[in-house]
């Protein structure tokens, strides 16, 4: 093969390995977001329920606001662990400040933490006003009984796609 070719070979190969990476980081949430934490979110691809449920709440506005933020977004296959009917219920209006109470428990405000950040703190406060548990379990960051899957950096802050859905006590 002529040096021409192998170039041209190496930067087909380098593209796709590229793109292939990129697609895999997308299914997985890791993409990285110029936008905001809730147009990263819609971006993402796997946090179509909480995209939903923030706007149903009325804190998609407020979370693309200035931030920093940090949320632990529960990744649509976390949603799908809870019963459907209750799902759809949480979208009723009428139940909007049990939805603001649950979202609220997902989220601190006022700062941007990566998960170098967490593993050095015990717990955080939210914005719902409870602590969340931070450990280190068998390698992998965990927040209260959820795991950290995947992180998603964002203008205004940083998402870390969950596997449970923080419930408030």
């Amino acid at each position: 093969m002529n040096r021409k070719a192998a170039s041209t070979l190496s930067v087909l190969l380098a593209t796709t390995l590229l793109t292939v990476s990129g697609a895999t980081l997308a299914a997985d949430g890791a993409s990285r977001g110029s936008g905001d934490v809730v147009a990263t979110a819609k971006h993402a691809g796997n946090f179509t329920f909480l995209v939903k449920a923030l706007e149903a709440a009325g804190l998609s506005e407020t979370l693309a606001g200035k931030g920093p933020f940090t949320v632990f977004a529960p990744t649509d296959e976390a949603f799908g662990k809870l019963p459907a009917a209750d799902l759809a219920a949480l979208l009723q209006p009428e139940n909007k400040d049990k939805l603001v109470r649950i979202l609220s428990l997902h989220v601190i405000p006022g700062k941007a933490m990566d998960q170098n950040s967490l593993k050095r703190v015990r717990s955080v406060g939210t914005v719902g006003g409870e602590d969340l548990r931070t450990a280190l379990v068998r390698g992998r960051l965990r927040v209260n009984d959820a795991r950290i899957t995947a992180d998603v950096d964002a203008s205004n802050g940083v998402i870390h796609a969950i596997d449970r859905v923080l419930i408030p006590n």
